[in-house]
């Protein structure tokens, strides 16, 4: 069985989301955005103009975008970018896939400028960070660290269903293990899993 592989660098993975930074875009579904470490003040008009020309029909979603704490970029900068992708999405009605470091009440504060779905992807971090992601009504996407990470398998164990996906990100490994592993946490098949998570996927699909 295939399984779903909600975000992805390996254009060979046709069954999920491939993130686009550069090239031509794939015949399979994929994210188009300017992550906060690629931004480039002295390109920025450039980088928008090669982001709105490479949109084709099989672009699901605006991503990676977001905010890092970690990253030489000036704040208020990947604000200003950020928050232009989120009034494209608005536009083009297509879901964010949000890249988050240590900026995690920062980004849930733009979610009232947000018209469609936003998805955390590569969620590792503490208890109470995805409780205020989920009441603000989030998705989270889980990577390679459920397969080892304790306190992230209590996490997954109370997040609702209706609010999970599954990457490998840039990571070398199965998703299978990742949906077995989070199949057994939540009690259910993982074709079970897999159903739910298409669900999902329609659900932001359309908005």
């Amino acid at each position: 069985m295939d399984f779903f592989d909600f975000h992805h660098h390996k254009r060979y993975i046709r069954n999920g989301i491939y993130n686009l930074s550069t090239g031509i875009p794939p015949d399979f579904p994929y994210s188009i955005g300017i992550h906060p470490n690629d931004i480039d003040i002295n390109t920025i008009e450039q980088q928008f103009s090669w982001m709105r020309n490479t949109m084709s029909e099989n672009c699901f979603a605006i991503g990676e975008c977001g905010l890092d704490s970690l990253v030489s970029v000036d704040q208020k900068i990947q604000e200003e970018v950020f928050l232009r992708q989120i009034k494209i999405a608005n536009e083009v009605k297509k879901p964010l896939i949000i890249h988050c470091v240590r900026k995690f009440y920062e980004v849930i504060s733009f979610k009232k400028k947000a018209e469609q779905p936003m998805i955390i992807h590569g969620f590792n971090k503490k208890r109470q960070i995805a409780e205020d992601l989920l009441s603000n009504n989030f998705y989270l996407s889980f990577g390679k660290a459920v397969l080892y990470n304790l306190s992230l398998q209590d996490i997954i164990k109370d997040t609702p269903l209706d609010r999970i996906f599954l990457e490998t990100d840039n990571e070398d490994f199965k998703i299978e293990e990742l949906y077995i592993k989070v199949s057994e946490i939540k009690a259910i098949s993982p074709e079970q899993l897999n159903e739910q998570i298409l669900e999902n996927l329609h659900s932001i699909k359309n908005g």
